[in-house]
């Protein structure tokens, strides 16, 4: 079984889309199990194939720390039909991402979540159309003062892409709240990069936004252009593919994260 977790599954790479594209490069393998199950040990909640623990591409056991994550991976492994696909296996691929690249070096995840911190999506708006300044700011301005309330960070805005330094106070205060627990920095990790914005995902990781305010709010420019020029078909299926690992990841986020503050 080693051939078919290495080549189909991918690398533990923490990027979704580069998890998609190494899963798509493999040639898909026949189902060869008969069911799909769940068992505690002592690595947690383990997903089984016809009893059989399934492994990571680095051997590790695929086995998740809350029960609900680990039978939603052995609903993907039951759905697969003649052959396994892994692209309709997004919590399989981020678990294997999780345990083989996150477990292990959680403090360099977190400082990569960090950066985020000093050129987040919400910090950057319009200055025109009335529109869409209106809606940027209906979105993005609640996140921005729950994270001035809750966390005490006040960053600073501005108009068009030229950065701006954000306060140190600012950026300390929001690095506090960052998680040390491997599976939900692993799952922060992946709404960040495809959001652009760690103050979304710690909106979402907080319960402050749920998982389809923040996907929203993460394509208000995207969707007003939609809306001013038609979609662009090639854009919407890569949104369409970055959607499934969103949800994905806000999955894990909703079973491990707690309150913040």
């Amino acid at each position: 079984m080693r051939e078919l977790f290495d080549e189909d599954l991918g690398s533990s790479s923490l990027n979704p889309e580069e998890s998609v594209r190494n899963s798509a490069r493999a040639g898909h393998r026949n189902r060869f199990y008969t069911s799909a199950s769940v068992r505690e040990t002592p690595e947690g909640f383990a997903v089984l194939l016809d009893d059989r623990p399934v492994r990571t591409p680095s051997r590790n056991v695929l086995a998740a720390p809350a029960r609900e994550i680990a039978e939603t991976m052995a609903a993907e492994w039951e759905a697969q039909r003649d052959v396994i696909n892994p692209m309709t296996m997004p919590l399989t691929r981020l678990a294997n991402s999780i345990i083989d690249g996150v477990t292990g070096r959680v403090d360099a995840v977190v400082e990569d979540i960090a950066k985020y911190l000093e050129t987040d999506l919400l910090f950057y708006r319009a200055g025109h159309p009335d529109a869409l300044v209106a809606r940027e700011t209906a979105h993005w301005d609640r996140v921005l003062f729950w994270a001035a309330e809750t966390l005490e960070a006040r960053f600073i805005l501005t108009e068009g892409i030229v950065h701006v330094r954000q306060p140190a106070q600012a950026v300390a205060a929001a690095r506090k709240a960052l998680p040390s627990d491997p599976w939900v920095v692993g799952a922060l990790h992946v709404v960040t990069t495809l959001t652009g914005s760690v103050l979304l995902a710690l909106a979402l990781m907080a319960g402050r936004l749920d998982a389809d305010e923040v996907w929203a709010a993460a394509h208000v420019d995207e969707d007003w252009n939609s809306e001013q020029w038609g979609i662009d078909e090639e854009a919407a299926v890569q949104r369409a593919s970055r959607l499934v690992d969103f949800r994905a990841a806000a999955a894990v986020l909703r079973a491990r994260a707690g309150p913040i503050g």
